[in-house]
């Protein structure tokens, strides 16, 4: 077999990136066990400084992820907040804030849920840490002392982990509020250590669910790219 060509190469890389997005509403049957085996060894080719590969993943499936959905749907409803990365509305400029609040209105519109509907907003973020009936999840950690140079690192692990799902047919949705819940997860996998970063979902997308339709817009290349010569 001839190897493929530049063109072909780069159209193909093209439509992986630019096809992939966040399903918000899954089928349950699992992915095959020699599938996830392929795309969490693909993921483990991703960069990191002097190939530290500072990321502990834990998948998580059936009877587990069972129960560490109903643990974080309890340490949600008793108020158990516990992050390891802090997180703030400020830490969002204007233009972060702007692209925020247009995402938010298609993402709940898609779900017929009014702005000012506080109490349906509510309902939908806790049923969200089911995992959106997601077969699987993935806990993204941090080794070592979690700085923000070794926090890079797995977020280049997450992104070739998302793209390596995304090429095998499987779709995903990172989720930052399961990073709230850091202590939850770490109490029901039993671990000891690591920072979490975030959580992926993921499976076969529902794709009668409307909220799988949302498309989410990106930021002109000129507002966010400098080229200098």
């Amino acid at each position: 077999m001839s190897r493929p060509g530049l063109t072909e190469l780069s159209g193909y890389a093209e439509e992986l990136i630019r096809s992939r997005h966040a399903t918000r509403a899954f089928r349950p049957e699992a992915v095959p066990d020699e599938t996830l085996r392929a795309i969490f060894s693909l993921a483990g080719a991703a960069p990191s400084n002097s190939n530290a590969q500072p990321w502990q993943v834990e998948v998580v499936s059936g009877a587990a992820l069972e129960r560490l959905a109903d643990a974080l749907q309890t340490a949600h409803a008793e108020e158990r907040i516990s992050v390891d990365f802090p997180h703030s509305e400020g830490m969002y400029s204007q233009v972060h804030q702007e692209r925020r609040s247009a995402f938010g209105a298609e993402l709940y519109g898609a779900l017929g849920i009014d702005r000012g509907d506080h109490r349906a907003h509510g309902a939908y973020n806790s049923e969200s840490l089911r995992f959106y009936g997601a077969p699987h999840a993935a806990f993204l950690f941090v080794s070592g002392d979690g700085g923000a140079r070794l926090t890079a690192d797995v977020g280049a692990y997450m992104q070739t982990l998302l793209l390596a799902m995304a090429a095998y047919g499987v779709d995903s949705c990172p989720q930052g509020v399961l990073s709230f819940y850091a202590d939850t997860v770490r109490a029901e996998l039993g671990l000891a250590e690591g920072r979490l970063l975030v959580g992926i979902s993921f499976g076969y997308a529902d794709e009668a669910e409307p909220v799988n339709r949302v498309t989410t817009k990106r930021a002109a290349l000129e507002s966010t790219t400098t080229f200098h010569a």
